[in-house]
């Protein structure tokens, strides 16, 4: 079997049964750097843990690259040309094929860009951003005029909202779930708080519309997020394969996302933001 590691600092892990003949040409792959190790010099993004946190990521997947190395959030301690510069390293050596970022303004992405051309370097090629029913400023205002200027692409994460837009907490919180463990006390407040109250009641509505399509209130909130154009490709976080059938589900369910239905939906939701674009026209 296979074992793929989607984060460097994280025993999450794929696995790639050995009766499936997988290419790794026919994959992508992966990885982000930030933590690591205790050592102020085993996180962030120096030169040097860039180089050696990718160099102990492809031991552990026994890689000889991945496809996409992710600066796993900004880090205001190193300077833009250094992690530019170290970026552009690994990929020079063949440890990746591109590099991008994770959680990074669009001001940020914007600077290791400029950086990048003025030194003749490589720049980001995406960006990671949370995106969802609830959540959509940066994907759907900031993210594109990058796009179009320097065609930085999104790759979103949390479609689901940590499990919330599944509807298991339309009565409570369930005892297996992930807002009843003790480190996850932050999800439960934003659970119960007044806003949140008024997100399940949202949800209701929205499964309504999920109802309509044949389709799961889960499977209708990933294909929201895919039929949005600027988006390259949506995360999924499952925690069994029952789950992940569910989800990949939603690609059915994108050929009936049209106009009307994202117009519904915009409808409960009140909460689309609006662009120049928007403005002017």
């Amino acid at each position: 079997m296979l074992y793929v590691s989607l984060r460097s600092c994280c025993s999450s892990v794929f696995l790639f049964p050995s009766n499936h003949d997988f290419r790794r040409s026919s994959l992508v792959i992966t990885t982000k750097l930030y933590w690591g190790g205790k050592a102020e010099t085993e996180r962030g993004l120096s030169r040097k843990h860039i180089i050696e946190g990718l160099k102990g990521s492809l031991q552990r997947m026994q890689l000889e690259y991945v496809d996409v190395v992710f600066a796993n959030r900004p880090d205001s301690n190193t300077p833009m040309e250094e992690i530019v510069r170290a970026m552009t390293y690994v990929i020079n050596q063949g440890m990746a094929m591109y590099w991008g970022t994770s959680r990074w303004t669009a001001m940020e992405i914007m600077e290791a860009y400029s950086v990048a051309r003025q030194f003749n370097l490589i720049p980001p090629v995406c960006e990671q951003a949370e995106y969802h029913l609830f959540q959509r400023e940066k994907v759907e205002v900031q993210l594109p005029e990058l796009y179009h200027k320097i065609g930085v692409g999104a790759m979103t994460w949390s479609p689901l909202a940590c499990g919330i837009i599944t509807g298991k907490y339309e009565n409570g919180i369930p005892e297996s779930s992930r807002a009843s463990m003790k480190s996850y006390q932050w999800l439960k407040e934003k659970i119960v708080s007044e806003d949140g109250r008024k997100q399940q009641a949202k949800l209701k509505e929205l499964n309504h519309i999920a109802e309509k399509l044949g389709c799961t209130l889960p499977q209708l909130a990933v294909a929201w997020c895919l039929r949005n154009e600027g988006v390259s490709s949506v995360l999924l976080g499952t925690s069994n394969p029952e789950q992940l059938t569910e989800n990949l589900g939603a690609i059915q369910v994108l050929p009936k996302m049209t106009s009307h239905i994202v117009s519904d939906i915009d409808h409960i939701l009140g909460n689309r933001p609006y662009s120049k674009k928007d403005y002017r026209s």
